[in-house]
């Protein structure tokens, strides 16, 4: 029977430690999913190899016990939202551990945006703030079921169930505007407007071109008359 006090481990590691392709793949999920370890991971397929090792069982069996074992487990996973009402019981078979994941509590409260991360929606949960169905819930792997995604709340007694509360989601909140970032932009913006007016005063216009043109024009004028007017008049004299 082994020890009482004793808690048992509630999941199935991998059989090989060292797998490049898995372990790049819980690092992600860990990311992903806002995990404490790869542990979590492992409880999650864990539950999931339970479903389909039932499933497969229960396929293979055609008395009546396995009709109502059948029944039960379909609405089980129906009231996880694990499969649709339409569905058969061998689509298990093709979930993945996604599928479970989208499930868990703490990740049920970031996408209900009633966190702004799921960093932030286990911190919550693990700190007493947050009920389900009135019942204060402390583990973030809890599996929600479908019925109780819309009892998800915050304690009575805690400050978060005010909607005003600073750490709570707001899609009004201004995002926070780094000063010496925006200075620097200023003044980048007020030299690229200087460069820009003094470029378009060197241009000149069609009329300034045209009176230049005139004015080269005359002066080269006035000095073919001086030139012509010079020598005439020393023979006068």
């Amino acid at each position: 029977m082994g020890d009482p006090k004793k808690i048992r481990k509630k999941y199935q590691g991998p059989r090989h430690p060292w797998e490049k392709l898995r372990i790049d793949e819980e690092k992600v999920l860990t990311k992903e999913y806002g995990l404490k370890n790869k542990k979590e991971i492992w409880m999650m397929e864990t539950v999931l190899k339970n479903y389909k090792a039932q499933v497969k069982k229960l396929i293979s069996m055609t008395d009546t016990q396995a009709d109502l074992e059948r029944e039960q487990l379909r609405l089980k996973l129906l009231s996880y939202g694990l499969i649709e009402s339409n569905d058969a019981l061998d689509k298990v078979l093709g979930l993945t551990v996604k599928d479970i994941l989208e499930r868990r509590l703490q990740t049920i409260m970031f996408k209900k945006n009633l966190a702004k991360s799921v960093n932030q929606a286990r911190q919550f949960i693990v700190h007493h703030h947050v009920t389900v169905d009135g019942t204060k819930m402390t583990a973030p792997s809890y599996l929600v079921k479908v019925k109780e995604e819309g009892l998800i709340s915050f304690a009575m007694k805690s400050g978060l169930s005010s909607p005003d509360h600073p750490e709570r989601y707001s899609e009004t909140v201004a995002p926070k505007v780094d000063k010496k970032k925006e200075a620097k932009l200023a003044e980048k913006k007020k030299e690229e407007e200087t460069e820009g007016v003094a470029a378009f005063d060197e241009v000149p216009t069609e009329e300034e071109v045209v009176l230049g043109d005139l004015k080269k024009k005359a002066k080269v004028e006035a000095k073919e008359e001086t030139s012509e007017k010079q020598p005439g008049e020393k023979k006068n004299e």
